[in-house]
């Protein structure tokens, strides 16, 4: 074997013992050392980690570990993240879904529009669903604004307090395209889609106002009723 070849040899082996290390660190039942090992993966970047960070992710129990693993991967080359990421988007667990999108937005590769699914954005589970959300507002090709407007409002008034502020703030960052689904939605026979349509279009005008004082805004003049909706 000529020495090249060996030295690649060796080069690989090294490569899959270190991805085996930093599996094995990953798994270590501390969270401190976890931690440790993620950061550790992202300082000095290697391709051949992008795997374990990955899969790490999707069972990863603490959010502060799981947001290192994000850095971890962002510091990897997005064409060999950007892929495997997508690749994750179709497991079957929601919190691997929900991480590879949340790690997604962080990139920032527009490549991987094409994966962010009407699926994705109407999935069940709302931490999915509010990670595509953010994700699409990312990655959103200029001129595609308004059919993810149309696909996001279908989700208006979905959810407790946390689920409608990510619906919310997602909208708000795709800019006044919003309005005429807005305005369309606040005639809509449900009242909690009503509400959320009218707290929406306040913290698009008024940023300042926060979002608890414009969904109590949005009940007065739901109450009130659509007479009053204008002078609201």
């Amino acid at each position: 074997m000529a020495e090249s070849e060996r030295a690649t040899q060796a080069a690989q082996t090294e490569r899959g013992a270190q991805a085996g290390r930093v599996g094995a660190g990953l798994a270590h039942g501390s969270s401190s050392v976890r931690l440790r090992v993620a950061l550790a993966a992202g300082t000095t970047p290697d391709p051949q980690v992008v795997d374990v960070l990955v899969e790490r992710c999707a069972v990863e129990p603490e959010f502060f570990v799981r947001e290192m693993l994000t850095w971890a991967l962002t510091r990897q080359p997005a064409s060999v993240t950007v892929p495997r990421l997508i690749e994750e988007l179709r497991s079957a667990s929601g919190q691997a879904r929900s991480q590879a999108l949340h790690t997604l937005s962080k990139i920032g590769d527009r490549r991987a529009w094409p994966a962010i699914t009407h699926e994705l954005l109407t999935d069940a589970d709302d931490e999915v669903a509010r990670s595509a959300w953010r994700a699409a507002v990312v990655l959103v090709p200029e001129g595609a604004e308004s059919g993810l407007v149309a696909v996001l409002a279908t989700q208006l008034g979905r959810g407790e307090r946390e689920t409608q502020l990510s619906l919310s703030r997602a909208l708000v960052g795709l800019g006044e395209v919003i309005m005429p689904v807005l305005r369309a939605a606040t005639t809509h026979p449900d009242p909690r889609v009503r509400q959320h349509a009218i707290s929406t279009e306040r913290l698009w005008r008024d940023p300042d106002t926060g979002f608890d004082f414009a969904v109590e805004e949005a009940k007065r003049i739901v109450a009130l009723g659509p007479a009053h909706q204008d002078a609201g």
